[in-house]
């Protein structure tokens, strides 16, 4: 069984939005991390991945999202031994201005670009991957 998690790498003027991991959390604490979460069980539900990233990104950081574009999906295992599938979308469209709003899983926010990302000391491999997958994608966008 997996748990299913979506985090959304959000683009505005040549930066991302990162977020470094409350110390409070169980996978990846004081980590650099794209903003997202874990889908709830809905039953019988449309869009739940779409609506799950919407939902986790104002609860977390208080801005709203659109243009969801998917760019890849992986999975992994948390250090207790959970098996996670992790989806990952592009998002475009942001309404607000990010802040700290759910300090129990947000430790700092943060824009950066692509470059101090794949430099940042606690930057794990996984993101370092998925940003480069979504400035792929990113330019995909925007070429059509």
């Amino acid at each position: 069984m997996f748990i299913v998690n979506v985090e959304g790498a959000i683009y505005r003027n040549g930066k991302w939005l990162m977020i470094t991991r409350s110390e409070k959390e169980e996978h990846a604490a004081g980590c650099l991390s794209m903003v997202g979460g874990k889908c709830d069980l809905e039953g019988v539900s449309s869009n739940i991945l779409e609506r799950t990233l919407k939902r986790e990104i104002f609860e977390e950081v208080g801005i709203e999202v659109e243009d969801l574009t998917y760019v890849n999906s992986s999975s992994f295992v948390t250090d207790k031994g959970t098996h996670v599938i992790d989806i990952v979308f592009l998002c475009q469209d942001i309404a607000g201005e990010p802040y700290v709003k759910s300090a129990e899983e947000v430790g700092e926010v943060m824009w950066m670009t692509t470059e101090d990302i794949l430099v940042h000391k606690n930057a794990p491999s996984y993101l370092k991957e998925n940003i480069t997958l979504a400035a792929d994608k990113l330019t995909l966008v925007r070429e059509v």
